[in-house]
């Protein structure tokens, strides 16, 4: 079974319920004295014990996905390949590609997640389970692959489609992101009402070395993180799916964690993401107990830290032309404050919008009111089609394309205003009562 099934979940959970029923049923037998009854009293408080603990690791393990298999729990993780070939532009599913940056994966709690995509899909598109394979950074990470209706369409069967990155919040996962903010299942939803454009999404944990908080970060002589998201995972996207290559293709997306890593990786990468969406984002990375030394001793590792400080590089580097989107709340959220001090020190090229909640709070009922307009205005960022490649010979499996005469309908931007500074607003999605 694996580390993440619900079998192994749910197993344990009756073995610590037994264990504690044995306990009390077994208790006035061991009352008595002797050295035979203090070891069975001894023994089964132990048992009991390690039953609940495992039992809480587990589904604390499985809500928040700190390991993705038994691999990682025991440390015995593969590395990366020196190379990968994957040429001739010929494009296999992924259960195809043995060997290469993007492999076939278990479910990874993909098969608890309900509304997923069911049916053919060039009708309701697909999401896949993946391991993503970081060449340079030699890191594997645990993803989820969105593929829109139309990536399997005959009509587009030339087309590269633009990628969102979504990246999860720490300590959180991949399940975070198809269960509580339900990104696919919005994705599937606004592009089938042509709110959003076809876009392939990605989604990924914001750290490489768990469980350790990376923060999107390269850590001398430590997880190169940054590298994994700048170069390791677009490069592995490219070898296994029909995405863009230009950077307007691209676009960083995360909650918590994720939109801090964001923001950075487009602020300090623009030519690889050109936009960013932070629901909740911060705009400095911290070293602390989840992160270890990020940045390294001495003036090398305050120079490192100062420009990971987003204000700092508004302030005093040229501004990236890149566009953002950053989401806070009035009253409830920490980061009201810095993210008002950011919006206004936005300057040309770059453009900022933002979603400012009257009141909201930390956590996934705020963040699922900001996820669908914010989809929407990351899609309007994006261009599509890309480019387009050559035909590339049908595999088995493939369906041969959807209804004749379809077309991609422009998307309409997401509602907004604006105010005196010239930020725009874009509207969060109300509360459905």
């Amino acid at each position: 079974m694996g580390l993440t099934s619900q079998s192994l979940e749910y197993t344990v959970i009756v073995l610590a319920l037994l264990c504690v029923a044995a306990t009390v049923w077994l208790w006035p037998r061991l009352a008595r004295r002797g050295v035979g009854a203090v070891l069975g009293r001894l023994g089964a408080i132990v048992v009991t014990q390690v039953s609940i603990v495992c039992a809480l690791a587990l589904a604390v393990n499985t809500n928040f996905e700190f390991y993705g298999n038994w691999d990682e729990l025991l440390g015995n993780t593969e590395e990366a390949p020196a190379s990968v070939s994957q040429g001739g532009g010929q494009y296999a599913s992924v259960g195809n590609l043995k060997g290469g940056l993007v492999q076939p994966a278990g479910p990874q709690g993909l098969d608890r997640v309900t509304g997923l995509p069911k049916g053919p899909a060039d009708r309701v598109g697909k999401v896949e389970s993946v391991k993503i394979v970081g060449r340079r950074s030699r890191a594997i990470n645990p993803g989820f692959v969105y593929l829109p209706p139309q990536y399997f369409q005959q009509q587009f069967r030339r087309q590269r489609f633009p990628v969102m990155v979504v990246i999860s919040g720490y300590p959180g996962g991949i399940m975070n992101l198809a269960q509580h903010l339900q990104v696919p299942q919005n994705a599937g939803r606004l592009i089938a009402q042509g709110k959003m454009q076809p876009t392939v999404i990605v989604m990924v944990r914001p750290t490489i070395a768990p469980p350790r908080d990376t923060e999107c970060v390269d850590v001398p002589n430590g997880p190169q993180a940054e590298t994994f998201f700048t170069k390791d995972l677009p490069d592995a996207m490219k070898s296994a799916y029909r995405v863009g290559r230009d950077p307007s293709a691209w676009g960083a997306f995360g909650y918590s964690s994720g939109g801090t890593c964001s923001l950075q990786l487009a602020m300090r990468n623009p030519k690889v993401y050109t936009s960013a969406v932070s629901l909740s984002g911060d705009y400095a990375i911290k070293d602390d107990l989840t992160t270890g030394s990020l940045f390294g001793p001495g003036s090398e590792g305050a120079r490192r830290e100062r420009e990971h400080d987003l204000l700092w590089r508004l302030k005093n580097l040229p501004a990236p032309q890149i566009s953002a989107l950053v989401a806070s709340s009035r009253k409830g959220e920490a980061d009201y404050g810095d993210t008002m001090k950011f919006l206004r020190a936005a300057k040309s090229p770059m453009t900022v919008d933002s979603i400012i909640l009257p009141q909201g709070s930390h956590q996934f009922t705020t963040w699922r009111r900001e996820v669908v307009p914010a989809l929407e205005w990351q899609s309007q960022q994006l261009t599509f089609p890309q480019d387009t490649e050559a035909v590339p010979q049908r595999k088995p499996g493939v369906a041969k394309g959807g209804a004749p005469g379809q077309r991609n309908t422009p998307s309409p931007a997401p509602s907004s205003t604006s105010d005196d500074k010239g930020h725009r607003r874009v509207e969060a999605e109300r509360p459905r009562g």
